[in-house]
């Protein structure tokens, strides 16, 4: 799977993520994937609909194993939370109660700040259809809530646990801006390699009959350098331009390069006339 490396650390912490009787197997895997995704491991299941375990939940979660593999279900919201220290409770609407209500971003500190304590704690989520009811929410020590369109407020049940799962990933960054790759390294283009690509370019087209009529040929050339010349250009993509320039020089629409790809996608030799 695109994105997967078997070779790097397997994040695996964090807070338990508590469904509370889901009804697809589908949402399961998808949960169990967002939770992977984020290097949360703990998923715990309050009566699901179609018992446990679920093929469907195996298939859609997308290789995270180990999190379908160590799921653990429960009769009860109550034996799901017991052992926890700690527990937020998601929804999308006004609750009657006094719990405070928190934002994704400081309810991920806050189980952060929990963890490295040594707290257990976990996240609540409601079912597909209609959520938490007050007296499951009443189990929670607060409530934490997304930022959505107050009109559309309603998020699929592994949407919201990405949310979540994103944030808790985040918590834990030194730096927000941090990256996991870089793009390659390359060298800007030296004036003289970019005045080369001018020359190049010009002489193609002026062999066209391009620069027509002759008298807006000076006026052509300086705005076809005011393109070229909007950005600072690398070596390699002033390689590439020249490339491309000179394929296009060489060979015509009637006339294109031989050889072609044979079916293993290698490159057919092609004659004298065609190397560059």
């Amino acid at each position: 799977m695109a994105g997967t490396n078997s070779e790097r650390q397997l994040l695996a912490e964090g807070p338990a993520i508590i469904l509370v009787e889901p009804q697809m197997g589908e949402n399961i895997g998808m949960v169990a994937r967002a939770m992977a995704n984020f290097g949360l491991a703990e998923l715990r299941l309050v009566n699901p609909r179609d018992g446990w375990p679920n093929e469907k939940a195996q298939a859609t979660a997308s290789k995270a194993d180990h999190v379908i593999e160590a799921t653990k279900v429960y009769d009860t919201l109550e034996q799901a939370i017991a052992d926890l220290n700690f527990v937020y409770a998601t929804t999308a609407r006004s609750r009657d109660n006094y719990k405070p209500v928190r934002s994704p971003v400081f309810a991920a500190q806050t189980l952060r700040t929990k963890f490295r304590a040594g707290e257990a704690t976990g996240i609540l989520f409601g079912r597909e259809r209609w959520g938490l009811t007050n007296e499951e929410v009443a189990l929670a020590d607060e409530i934490v809530t997304f930022p959505v369109n107050p009109a559309f407020a309603s998020l699929n049940i592994a949407q919201a646990v990405l949310l979540m799962s994103y944030e808790w990933m985040k918590s834990g960054m030194e730096d927000l801006e941090a990256v996991p790759f870089q793009a390659l390294e390359q060298r800007p283009s030296t004036k003289e390699q970019l005045f080369g690509l001018f020359d190049q370019l010009e002489e193609a087209l002026d062999s066209r009959n391009y620069f027509h009529p002759p008298s807006k040929k000076p006026k052509m050339v300086d705005n076809l350098r005011a393109v070229l010349s909007r950005r600072a250009f690398t070596e390699q993509e002033i390689s590439v331009l020249r490339g491309v320039i000179s394929s296009l020089d060489r060979f015509s629409r009637n006339s294109p390069r031989k050889g072609g790809f044979t079916r293993s996608g290698k490159e057919a030799p092609s004659d004298d006339s065609a190397d560059e």
